[in-house]
């Protein structure tokens, strides 16, 4: 979601160095302006805060639960940048 995020704001020109500066420019450009419904803010939110849960608690601090739900979020995510953005290129297996 966070590489997602990242493209819809380099369609605009901008970029950052920080992931919570994509968040909240991605709340700023996007879920605020009504370009995208804000749960997609929200999602990035949670996914941040879970993925530092999970880097840095304690172990099995994500629940199997928890990860599922994310992935489900970041199909969601991916098909909102598809439909706005456009579908992504086909791979190249060859090279």
């Amino acid at each position: 979601m966070f590489y997602i995020a990242e493209a819809f704001l380099e369609g605009l020109g901008l970029s950052f160095s920080k992931q919570s500066a994509v968040i909240a420019a991605f709340g700023q450009y996007f879920a605020q302006t009504g370009k995208v419904p804000a749960e997609f803010h929200r999602f990035l939110l949670e996914a941040f805060e879970l993925r530092h849960k999970g880097d840095y608690g304690l172990r099995h601090a994500v629940a199997y639960d928890q990860a599922q739900g994310q992935i489900a979020r970041a199909r969601r995510f991916l098909e909102l940048a598809e439909n706005l953005i456009g579908p992504l290129p086909p791979v190249n297996k060859e090279k």
